[in-house]
């Protein structure tokens, strides 16, 4: 069974999912995950442990803390190759930055081999349903550029402000 949570963080409102006993959504208002989180239907359960767990790694992030990730039981949805990049993006520590191109070539790296292009990584990056806790924030375009955020530029600079990164 699906369950929500919303809590209320200086960006606004963020609502939580899970399933099967794992979070597999985190969504700031705005962001395209949000309003098919919201649509879902899935009772609101406050209590339900995997969302309690969740909204309290959420307070303690926006309390100036560093939980790690993964504490939670993570199983956002996705395609194989998405998985991958998600799971390099919990290696990037709180205050740090990594790169598209980064990202691609520790793909590579992991593989054995070929080639990998940042677009494709980027594209995976869009996609992250776990905003926030799977920290997607934390990736540049090249040349230290800011790149995008489908939370809004604004909401990225203030996650990384926040994390004591100014660019």
């Amino acid at each position: 069974m699906a369950y929500t949570a919303y809590i209320e963080t200086p960006l606004g409102d963020v609502i939580l999912a899970s399933e099967g006993g794992a979070l597999v959504g985190c969504a700031l208002n705005g962001q395209p995950g949000h309003h098919a989180l919201v649509e879902a239907d899935a009772p609101e359960r406050l209590d339900e442990p995997v969302l309690a767990r969740a909204l309290g790694w959420l307070e303690r992030y926006f309390a100036g803390e560093r939980p790690d990730p993964r504490e939670l039981p993570l199983a956002p949805r996705g395609t194989s190759f998405q998985h991958e990049v998600w799971s390099l993006l919990l290696d990037v520590p709180y205050g740090g930055l990594t790169s598209y191109g980064e990202l691609a070539d520790l793909v590579v790296l992991g593989r054995g081999g070929g080639r990998m292009a940042a677009q494709a990584i980027g594209g995976a990056v869009k996609r992250n349903p776990i905003s926030i806790i799977v920290p997607c924030h934390r990736v540049l375009a090249a040349h230290g550029k800011i790149g995008g955020y489908s939370g809004g530029l604004d909401k990225k600079l203030w996650l990384l402000a926040h994390e004591g990164i100014r660019l």
